[in-house]
């Protein structure tokens, strides 16, 4: 007879609170999903250089419509905290100084995903359609494809488009347009 040992689940407040007193470092790659802290991969250039272009391009089209954040938590309720590569979110004017962002505040999220693909997609994905996140946009880097989740309906997305170089992106929870070749640019490499 098999035995089930009993996980502790941790919380956000733990989240920090581990922190705060040095079991977890400030700069330790990790988020909390669904109580449990998770590594994160370590970022590499090519990585790197599409959040920040992805950035870029965002807070050109949207101005003070809304906030373009960068690899910056979104707290989806007690036990979950992930850091998206990209979000948009509602515009406060003290940039969330108290709090992270929540679900309802949240217009798109972003995942670049190069060696990540998978876990984005079976774990991360999930997390945002329980959270009703309005859209999100997983970037598979290596075939140069944005696969887009809309319309969040009991835990998962019924709604899937693939766009790739040559298409445009519609944004529908914060209306914008996007062309997927200026996501990439020119070839991605590993």
């Amino acid at each position: 007879m098999a035995v089930q040992a009993q996980r502790k689940l941790f919380t956000v407040s733990d989240f920090y609170k581990m922190a705060e007193v040095g079991i977890l470092d400030w700069d330790d790659r990790v988020e909390l999903i669904h109580g449990e802290i998770l590594e994160m991969s370590p970022i590499n250039s090519p990585h790197a250089k599409i959040v920040a272009r992805l950035t870029r391009i965002l807070n050109a089209i949207l101005g003070e419509r809304a906030l373009v954040r960068g690899q910056c938590p979104i707290q989806i309720d007690e036990y979950s905290e992930p850091e998206p590569d990209v979000s948009v979110v509602e515009f406060q004017i003290d940039e969330y100084e108290d709090q992270h962002p929540r679900p309802e505040e949240v217009y798109l999220l972003i995942e670049a995903s190069d060696s990540t693909l998978q876990r984005d997609r079976k774990l991360k994905l999930p997390l945002y359609a329980e959270a009703a996140i309005p859209e999100v946009w997983i970037l598979d880097m290596k075939n140069q494809i944005v696969e887009v989740y809309t319309n969040p309906e009991n835990g998962k997305y019924q709604k899937v488009l693939k766009a790739q170089k040559g298409d445009t992106l519609h944004c529908t929870s914060l209306p914008f347009e996007l062309e997927v070749e200026r996501i990439f640019g020119r070839k991605y490499t590993k």
